[in-house]
């Protein structure tokens, strides 16, 4: 059987929960069979920066569903095929193929050339999209309540905010309405000008603060969308929302709902712990 000679055609962007597909490679490994087709409605985990987790989903054949094991980029040079934390290279490396590789049981009896549908489970896939656009717009409003503790010139968010989000964060995981940010506040940190002294008894003031712009952007009722460049899984893609201050735009290969509002009400936690001596900043978002 031949491995794929282009990208995966990702559908999940738009918001897609099915799609009709074309089976172009299976192969057992142990107890489970990989499942590459030429467009898939179904998000796959990245490892690269795996903030948001797979879709629940199913391969659908003949009235039959294969439910998804995992689902993860994969990538091939035309000999093998590499899943995961075992791809040596960044996507768009020249003679790499990036793809999205279904994992099913073994046994599934899906072959090539073979016509499926990809099914989505709806409701767990809003679930994290809620998720995932609190998160975002959680992490602007943090960059914006700590904009005064800095005291050099760093670079700005998508608006025009000293960015703490980009320049501190070591970790966001998405989960369903909700999210965790950890950020290192380290001597790096501090050299780039921003100023640590006080933050943590100044934390139930910062989450105020948070709290409060969530509210009056969400209430804006602001649009929310994913521009992207193309329709294939290496193509860029961008979240982008409508606050009322400014359209502000991030990288980002997540799914999302299509307005603020959807989000109900949004507030962050701020916790300040240890990390072998360094400390250690903690939002958890969640959206009701």
């Amino acid at each position: 059987m031949t491995l794929p000679d282009s990208d995966t055609i990702a559908d999940y962007p738009s918001g897609a929960l099915s799609n009709a597909a074309i089976v172009l490679h299976v192969e057992t490994r142990g107890d489970h069979d990989i499942v590459l087709l030429d467009s898939t409605s179904c998000h796959p985990v990245d490892v690269s920066w795996p903030d948001q987790g797979a879709d629940r989903a199913a391969l659908r054949i003949d009235g039959a569903d294969r439910p998804l094991v995992d689902c993860i980029v994969a990538a091939t040079d035309g000999s093998t095929l590499l899943l995961g934390a075992d791809i040596p290279v960044r996507k768009g490396t020249e003679g790499w193929i990036f793809v999205v590789a279904h994992v099913v049981a073994a046994g599934s009896g899906l072959a090539e050339g073979d016509t499926v549908e990809v099914i989505v489970d709806g409701a767990y896939r809003r679930a994290l999209s809620t998720g995932h656009s609190a998160c975002h717009v959680a992490s602007l409003a943090l960059n914006r309540a700590l904009a005064h503790r800095w005291g050099k010139e760093t670079r700005p968010d998508g608006l025009g905010q000293p960015d703490f989000d980009g320049s501190a964060i070591e970790s966001s995981t998405i989960h369903e309405h909700g999210s965790i940010d950890v950020y290192r506040l380290n001597k790096s940190l501090r050299r780039k000008g921003f100023d640590m002294d006080g933050l943590a008894e100044s934390l139930p003031m910062v989450a105020e603060s948070v709290n409060a712009t969530l509210a009056e952007w969400i209430a804006s009722s602001a649009m929310v969308r994913v521009d992207r460049d193309g329709p294939r899984l290496t193509d860029r893609r961008h979240w982008v929302c409508e606050l009322p201050e400014a359209s502000v735009s991030i990288p980002c290969g997540g799914t999302h709902v299509s307005s603020l509002d959807e989000l109900g009400t949004v507030r962050v936690e701020l916790t300040i712990g240890d990390d072998e001596g360094t400390s250690i900043l903690t939002m958890e978002t969640s959206a009701e």
